[in-house]
């Protein structure tokens, strides 16, 4: 009643209402028969080799998904497109055997991710990182599944040898490398249990504490894992148990010191796996067990060092930037610049490595300080300016059919390279609490030479690594539309 008496009140509510429903139509009909359109961007003439975007935010530093819809054109026309830019072949339908015993869309989301992650033209490129452990784990699974319908837990040799076929057929049919088998050192052998003396579900929870290790393993701590590891452990014991095949006393063949006694731990390990994947389903299998990847890929360097001999005569007694030092130091990394890519724990890794190598040959200077090298810098690059490193958690190479492939890099800085404290890295440990990513650099008051580093806000455009622009049918699969 007391509205009543205040119409005006009342007319005021209705107006406003009114009048924000108004706009939402005009809003609404402004995107009625809007289309995207491509904008060509043309290169400035004091700017020949590089693209320009807008500066971020200050301290936005999280990673950042890269869409190939922002990849420039090639800004060098004359010579041959990047690796990083490649094209892809289409999908199509695969010609199995007919005699695996496996109903495989059961796996199809798994099938998918791996063949994404192992897409023909960047196999060779992400292999360390992301397609061979992805491989690894779609291998663990297909014997899940394969469990799930049966009692065994491993494949006959001449079963596993047509279904090893028909796991490459029909990746490669989905897009993905045909040379996984090489590439991944996979082979049917990785689905028989090799010399593992347990082979069924019965025999194996018969011996293994399954609570246990389901315990340990159903859920993987991305974060302690690695360093203060719960389901590694628990996968050893139970692959030491079955190698013995329950039994206290080895013979020489069950020994873990023992050549025989390697392989078939290796072996049950495999096994263990294969039970693991039985009891999980597949995304949480596969969330597991590339996480566990992880732990042992970040361990080391990927990266193939020649003999720097060359860096190490120009270098040698350094005791103040030199540019023959520099420049011969600078031609080297660009020659492992081409390698792969590689995550920024394993960059931290090879720059520990290499500095070593240079210790032992006689340079004792920081020469990464003194030439301005960075974390990204042993990494893949595009167009010999930009470097990617992959985050230390797993990753995925994702498909889009309107964007293409896409990953994410990490590291939204130039984080210099550590130099080691002494020639030897035995002691090297990256759960050490102080052995974390090296803090990130703050903005520099005055110019530094090379590749020096520029104010923190300017740095993150450096991040903004564009990787993987796809063509099909002569046509760029990235496309976006400018506001």
């Amino acid at each position: 009643m007391e509205h009543l008496e205040h119409p005006s009140t009342v007319s005021y509510i209705l107006g406003a209402l009114h009048y924000r429903f108004l706009m939402l139509t005009v809003w609404l009909c402004c995107f009625k028969g809007l289309t995207c359109q491509k904008t060509v961007v043309e290169p400035k003439a004091h700017v020949p080799y590089k693209f320009e975007l807008s500066d971020p935010p200050i301290g936005l530093f999280d990673p950042i998904e890269i869409s190939p819809a922002v990849v420039p054109r090639n800004p060098y026309p004359v010579e041959p497109i990047s690796p990083m830019y490649p094209s892809f072949p289409g999908t199509y339908e695969p010609i199995l055997t007919g005699k695996c015993p496996i109903n495989f869309s059961t796996i199809s989301n798994i099938i998918d991710k791996t063949a994404s992650d192992c897409s023909a033209p960047l196999a060779a490129l992400v292999g360390n990182v992301i397609c061979c452990p992805q491989v690894n784990s779609l291998l663990h699974i297909f014997l899940g599944s394969y469990s799930g319908q049966s009692d065994a837990l491993v494949l006959e040799q001449a079963v596993a040898d047509d279904c090893f076929l028909d796991i490459i057929s029909i990746l490669a049919s989905r897009g993905a490398n045909s040379s996984i088998p090489t590439l991944c050192s996979v082979k049917t052998s990785n689905l028989t249990g090799g010399s593992c003396p347990v082979k069924d579900v019965a025999s194996f929870e018969k011996i293994v504490n399954t609570s246990k290790l389901l315990e340990s393993c159903s859920t993987v701590d991305p974060l302690k894992e690695c360093c203060r590891p719960l389901c590694q452990p628990a996968i050893m014991e139970a692959a030491m148990h079955i190698s013995s095949n329950g039994s206290s006393s080895l013979d020489s063949s069950g020994i873990p010191g023992s050549s025989a006694g390697i392989d078939s731990v290796n072996d049950c390990k495999a096994v263990v796996y294969a039970w693991l994947s039985r009891e999980l389903s597949s995304e949480d299998a596969n969330t597991a067990f590339r996480l566990l990847s992880n732990c042992k890929v970040n361990k080391v360097c990927p990266l193939k060092f020649e003999d720097p001999s060359s860096v190490i005569k120009e270098c040698r007694a350094l005791a103040a930037p030199n540019p023959s030092c520099c420049t011969s130091l600078n031609a080297y990394i660009a020659t492992i610049q081409k390698q792969m890519l590689i995550t920024n724990r394993q960059a931290i890794n090879c720059a520990t490595l290499f500095g070593s190598m240079l210790q032992k040959g006689g340079v004792m200077t920081n020469i990464y300080e003194l030439c301005d090298v960075d974390l990204k810098d042993f990494s893949l690059q595009a167009y010999g300016q930009q470097g990617c490193l992959l985050r230390s958690l797993p990753a995925d190479v994702i498909f889009d059919n309107s964007t293409g492939f896409s990953f994410t890099c990490d590291l939204s800085d130039n984080i210099a390279a550590p130099w080691p404290s002494s020639s030897s890295i035995s002691s090297l440990s990256l759960c050490a609490p102080e052995m974390s990513l090296p803090a990130m650099p703050g903005p520099q008051m005055s110019g530094g030479s090379g590749n020096g580093h520029r104010a923190a806000r300017s740095l993150v455009l450096v991040f903004l690594y564009l990787v993987c622009q796809t063509f099909m049918n002569g046509h760029p699969a990235s496309r976006f539309c400018g506001v």
